[in-house]
């Protein structure tokens, strides 16, 4: 056993003696880096033989190893702050998160006691307030706390509880606005208007125009009713963009005086986030549902058979793709019968007669239309957002011409449809021009890497024919499409580096379509090109 302990005595001895060993020689390589009087013994022995040149390069030297031992220490200095600067914060966070847990319980007292002041002044309007309703600081923050554990059993009662109150049971109506509308359209006093089912598109665009000049002092020029009224052919979604003044806002607003069937504004609002901007939100207090005009309006086109014009006045002004988006998705889905929105996720006895299960159907009669200013208050339009929709640009007011005084006219939605369906089986998109675009598609992908897409082809199928019923010719109408949904992309890919390659494109157009077609477009692009050597 002498042996072992004789064997690690010295193995141990060798050991630390060797690191001993390290330690020393780092101090004494740290002394000897640090030694100033040898090196200035060292220059000494040196400075009579140096020449001008060479004291230069003495200095220089000099100077730079100066900066690279300044370098070496804040950089050792920079390591060791970063090594115990997260000491220190662990108490701090601990005292922080104590903070956090005093907040929320008086939060939760502060929330109580409004509840019940809300319950206080809801009762003297001559309302009921459940009591149950009205839990204590002690239930909110034990029901704050099982939330706030994903999964936890405190979560999963709740979620049980939701989808187990699929039907409530409420003395007064959730929806007073919509019952109302229930009941004026049952009324045996009602009749449903007569409609003009004899007008054709053409006639519509001309008749309206000189409505709006002759009644409403409204002047437009007759392309833009030709563009209006066949992108209510192609799609539920039209923007209308320029600069202020121009009648974005009074061109729906005109439609809607025409056919007796009032547009309905909606003026954005820079708060809008989500899609209760829109579509309302339900009380838990009142045990009413808050119903906007818009939802309103939606209802309401159940009951009759004119077209509606919702305005979202100024939409850009909020993110479009914020409180508009489920409205985006439900227009997309190719069968109509599909497009239902949820207003609330149960259902009441005295709910209002077509809301089925809490969901709304979305009328087909409806169509939406956004206007733009494009200026720094506003925020740019997401490519989702004009991809569904239909853009067209209102740059310049109208001159004034001398109108035929001209009555509003009562147009049925489902007189408009037939005369959309007519024309796309009558006017379709000849085989020549198809040709055309397919080859026109394959450039883009060539040069600058866009193509068509099906959404694009779709919308400009059923446009161009609509186009051509209302008194247009087939190859203006495909202008204008590839100008509004194609051109428009090139402003997002960096003008600088196309610049060439516009000029290109305005020569194809030249050599497949016409020197004198596609107006729109090659207008487009020299506008495009000034932009870019700017």
């Amino acid at each position: 056993m002498n042996a072992f302990f004789y064997y690690f005595y010295n193995f141990m001895r060798s050991i630390f003696g060797h690191i001993w060993n390290v330690l020393t020689a780092i101090k004494d390589a740290i002394i000897g880096i640090f030694d100033i009087r040898y090196y200035m013994e060292l220059f000494n022995t040196y400075r009579g033989d140096l020449s001008p040149l060479g004291w230069v390069a003495a200095t220089i030297v000099h100077i730079l190893l100066l900066l690279l031992l300044s370098l070496f220490v804040f950089l050792i200095y920079k390591g060791l702050k970063v090594v115990f600067r997260f000491k220190v914060p662990v108490a701090e966070y601990e005292k922080m998160k104590d903070e956090v847990v005093t907040l929320k319980r008086e939060i939760m007292k502060a929330n109580y006691e409004k509840d019940k002041i809300l319950a206080m002044k809801i009762s003297e309007l001559g309302m009921e307030v459940n009591p149950d309703l009205l839990d204590t600081p002690n239930e909110i923050m034990e029901r704050g706390l099982a939330q706030e554990e994903p999964g936890s059993e405190g979560e999963q009662a709740v979620l049980q509880e939701e989808e187990a109150a699929e039907v409530i049971e409420t003395k007064e109506k959730r929806f007073p606005r919509l019952s109302a509308v229930d009941l004026y359209y049952s009324d045996p006093g009602y009749e449903a208007p007569v409609y003009n089912n004899a007008i054709s598109l053409e006639e519509v665009c001309i008749n309206f125009r000189n409505y709006a000049a002759s009644k409403l002092g409204l002047y437009y020029e007759l392309e833009v009713m030709k563009q209006v009224f066949a992108s209510f052919g192609a799609a539920k979604m039209l923007i209308l963009q320029g600069i202020s003044g121009t009648g974005k806002t009074s061109l729906p607003y005109a439609f809607g005086q025409f056919i007796g069937n009032p547009s309905v504004i909606c003026s954005v609002q820079p708060s809008w986030r989500d899609r209760t901007e829109l579509f309302g939100y339900y009380n838990d207090f009142t045990k009413k549902y808050t119903e906007t005009d818009f939802l309103k309006t939606l209802y309401e086109a159940h009951y009759y058979e004119d077209p509606r014009i919702v305005i979202l006045d100024e939409m850009n002004i909020a993110r479009v793709e914020y409180y508009f988006a489920e409205m985006l998705s439900i227009l997309e889905l190719p069968r109509e019968e599909e497009r239902f929105v949820t207003v609330v996720s149960n259902t009441a006895a005295n709910d209002p007669a077509l809301m089925k299960e809490g969901k709304i159907w979305i009328p087909n009669n409806i169509w939406y239309v956004g206007t733009i200013n494009n200026d720094d208050s506003t925020f740019a339009v997401a490519d989702k957002v004009y991809d569904r929709a239909i853009p067209i640009d209102l740059d310049d007011r109208a001159e004034f011409f001398e109108a035929p005084d001209t009555e509003p006219q009562r147009l049925s939605y489902k007189h408009l449809e037939r005369l959309y369906e007519d024309a796309k089986k009558k006017y379709p998109i000849s085989e020549e021009n198809l040709i055309l675009l397919d080859k026109l598609d394959k450039y883009l992908i060539e040069h600058f890497r866009l193509t068509f897409g099906n959404r694009i082809m779709r919308q400009l199928k059923e446009f161009v024919p609509c186009y051509v019923a209302c008194g247009g010719t087939e190859i203006d109408g495909i202008d204008f499409m590839f100008s509004k949904k194609i051109l428009r992309k090139f402003e997002s890919l960096g003008l600088g580096f196309i610049r060439d390659e516009l000029d290109g494109l305005a020569v194809y157009l030249d050599r497949q379509f016409g020197s004198g077609n596609m107006k729109i477009s090659k207008a487009y692009l020299a506008r495009l090109k000034r932009m870019s050597a700017g």
